[in-house]
């Protein structure tokens, strides 16, 4: 019950981004809304393409798609309100983010794939949403900027899930919860503290003889 509540918390707050971006690209309402919803249940779809789930969950299942395009709408017509709240909504996007992470690779291994397979999954459940929002709008995706963690959270709490529920006896939960719990507050401390992974070092300028 936790995990469907937190799951549709995650699906709100990537629809809230995703149309978030449509206002700011200066869509109307049909463009706001889809890239909303297409934010909010993209991961999960590619997770299941990914899986073999067919049709895929989102798909099969109205709650997802209703909650994504009703956050939009919502966004829609009160997105200053969404732009003063930037940093709650940069909270929940992080809660969101690590369970889509670990719940993604918790459906992985209930399908019986690998760790490392299950790990990958879990990740692409994660920033798969964003990747097609920022697709979409003809943005680099975020995932490929210089900006906060993001990726690296998601991997280590896909990892935790698929390494501790394949080779320990222990409940899934338990490693949904430590999974969780470790991909949300490394999200958070890296915007707290401004963690950044190294970019590539940029060749001196020769001085002139």
């Amino acid at each position: 019950m936790l995990q469907e509540i937190l799951n549709d918390v995650g699906i709100a707050v990537f629809a809230a981004s995703g149309a978030l971006l449509g206002v700011r690209k200066d869509f109307d309402l049909w463009g706001i809304v889809t890239v909303g919803a297409l934010t909010g249940v993209g991961g999960g779809i590619l997770r299941d393409v990914v899986l073999g789930i067919t049709p895929p969950t989102s798909i099969q299942n109205w709650p997802p798609i209703v909650i994504a395009a009703v956050t939009s709408l919502v966004v829609f017509f009160f997105h200053p309100t969404f732009a003063l709240l930037r940093r709650s909504v940069l909270i929940f996007d992080a809660v969101g983010m690590g369970v889509f992470a670990t719940s993604g690779a918790a459906i992985a291994v209930d399908q019986g794939v690998s760790a490392f397979a299950a790990t990958l999954v879990g990740l692409l459940t994660a920033v798969g949403g964003g990747i097609l929002r920022d697709v979409m709008a003809n943005e680099i995706p975020l995932l490929l900027q210089p900006a906060d963690l993001y990726a690296v959270p998601a991997l280590l709490g896909a990892a935790v899930v698929a390494v501790g529920g394949i080779h320990t006896s222990a409940p899934i939960w338990v490693w949904l919860v430590t999974g969780t719990i470790v991909a949300t507050g490394l999200r958070i401390a890296g915007l707290a503290f401004g963690w950044r992974l190294p970019t590539a070092p940029r060749p001196r300028a020769r001085r002139q003889s």
